[in-house]
């Protein structure tokens, strides 16, 4: 049986997940999330993305995402794919990285864009990875919070602004 097709239309929001391969870590130090970072970067450059919010935790990501285009497959293929090769190549691995699809929900942007970003941000708190969200290096909160340099490539004033004025 097909795999159902994915809804993609431009100007739509998703929050994304991908999960390591029989829940297998994805990061396995600093330097996994610094290059899974850069691919991200050129991604949301290449496929004109606009990234409201991340966490990378041991074994998965959460994303949250405009396309600004009908492309969202293509450019999670190419995030998965050339990360993936990266991981296996500096490891020394071959094989799947991520397990099966990336799951993808669309997201009502004016009901729930906020609380998705709260819902990401929060993430290691939840693990117990952290106590405070300020003190986890590897999500988008403390770029959000003025508390770190804003990523060119994070939109975080789209995120404010959700505040009003």
């Amino acid at each position: 049986m097909a795999r159902p097709l994915r809804i993609e239309f431009p100007g739509a929001v998703y929050h994304l997940t991908a999960r390591g391969n029989a829940r297998q870590n994805i990061f396995l130090d600093d330097e996994d999330r610094l290059r899974f970072l850069n691919v991200l970067e050129r991604v949301v450059s290449r496929f004109h993305l606009a990234l409201y919010a991340y966490c990378l935790m041991d074994n998965h990501y959460h994303l949250l995402l405009e396309t600004r285009e009908a492309n969202l497959s293509r450019a999670m293929r190419q995030l998965n794919g050339v990360y993936t090769q990266g991981f296996n190549r500096r490891h020394g691995q071959v094989g799947h990285v991520l397990q099966g699809r990336f799951k993808a929900i669309l997201v009502d942007r004016d009901a729930y864009l906020l609380e998705l970003c709260r819902y990401v941000v929060l993430n290691p708190v939840r693990a117990k990875s952290t106590r405070k969200p300020d003190s986890y290096r590897w999500s988008s909160y403390r770029a959000t919070a003025g508390r770190a340099a804003v990523p060119w490539f994070l939109a975080v004033d789209s995120v404010l602004a959700q505040f009003g004025p």
